[in-house]
């Protein structure tokens, strides 16, 4: 699954998405379109993401997101 599809699964809008993760909508439009984001946004984006379904989510779990590590 990408980040879209988590996101739809999680029943959020964009907005919501990157209010609960902690990231503004620019940064999470980047991560959705396959730009390189650091993984303290990654870390961010899959701790909102595995809260929200209840099961811990890892970001290589994430298809399409390209994490600087």
């Amino acid at each position: 699954m990408n980040l879209e599809d988590y996101r739809i699964r999680c029943g959020w809008s964009k907005a919501q998405m990157a209010r609960e993760a902690g990231i503004d909508t620019n940064t999470l439009n980047r991560a959705m379109s396959g730009t390189h984001i650091n993984i303290a946004t990654a870390d961010k984006l899959t701790t909102a993401i595995s809260k929200k379904l209840g099961r811990s989510i890892h970001f290589s779990e994430i298809e399409g997101l390209n994490v600087n590590v």
